[in-house]
């Protein structure tokens, strides 16, 4: 592809008034952020990028650094009449530049993405599961303890929910929880016989599929409970990417309709292993969030 003629492009930082552009940057790559997630990102973290000299938006990658000491980075997108210019090695550059160098930087990689990352100083630490339904299977029920309720989300439970989360995940991500629960279309918790929260799931609306996820929980039968609660009375395609690990769980999805469509690497860099986390993390929020 002939780049010979094309400008030098700035590398900026994006807001709000750029969301229709990197909803068309999406579209043009076959993904499908929408206003809503987008906006969730911009509202979490930060999106840098390439305009050409019509104003069109020709590259983007986002940062989303959490509480203490994880970053996430995704979206990371080309055009493809400008590929080939390190459009996405700059973007991304700047999105490693913008946190501390004691930061330890996730991201979810696609195939044509791994080998940019790996020059970059990124390595393979683990996968995630990308699976999707067409059509939920309402079968037999997960069997759950008499003791444990599951009920709707209430702000009073925001503490304790991100204590739990922070376990699942290894870092606090205090703003983005309180972004992508305002964006869900569900968030259910579980709670013991105490009242304490043990476990928690989201529902997230895409203009393809309802995404579910973060799910956590303290084993793969409350997880798969969560997921029936989320899932058994949506009419569409859902999506959830799980981390490696949760066969038993794997196995419920594969029952309920989903199929494992691939299974990208998660990188890191800063650091030689994953962030601590504890088992009970069974879907992500999405593949950008970590």
């Amino acid at each position: 592809m002939a780049t010979c003629n094309k400008p030098i492009l700035e590398l900026i930082q994006f807001d709000g008034y750029d969301v229709p552009g990197l909803i068309e940057l999406s579209a043009s790559v076959g993904w499908d952020y929408d206003e809503k997630e987008i906006g969730t990102v911009l509202s979490s973290g930060k999106i840098f990028g390439h305009k050409n000299a019509e104003g069109k938006i020709v590259s983007s990658a986002a940062i989303i650094l959490y509480d203490k000491s994880i970053a996430s980075i995704g979206m990371v997108i080309v055009n493809e009449d400008f590929r080939g210019m390190g459009l996405g090695k700059k973007a991304t550059r700047k999105c490693i530049e913008s946190v501390s160098k004691e930061t330890t930087i996730m991201l979810i990689a696609t195939e044509e993405g791994r080998p940019l990352y790996e020059k970059m100083g990124f390595h393979t630490v683990d996968y995630v599961h990308k699976s999707l339904c067409d059509n939920y299977i309402i079968g037999t029920k997960p069997m759950i303890d008499s003791d444990i309720a599951i009920e709707e989300f209430n702000e009073v439970d925001m503490d304790e929910l991100l204590k739990l989360d922070e376990g699942a995940f290894g870092d606090k991500r205090t703003q983005f929880l309180m972004n992508r629960i305002k964006q869900s279309e569900k968030c259910l918790v579980v709670k013991d016989n105490n009242g304490t929260i043990v476990g928690y799931g989201l529902s997230i609306p895409g203009p393809i599929n309802l995404i579910l996820g973060p799910i956590v929980a303290p084993d793969f039968q409350i997880a798969s409970v969560l997921i029936d609660k989320l899932s058994s009375n949506h009419q569409g395609k859902l999506r959830i990417d799980v981390p490696s690990g949760n066969d038993d769980f794997m196995r419920f999805l594969e029952e309920s309709g989903f199929v494992n469509v691939s299974q990208p690497p998660i990188m890191v860099t800063n650091s030689v292993n994953m962030p601590f986390r504890n088992n009970t993390l069974f879907g992500i929020a999405a593949q950008i969030f970590g």
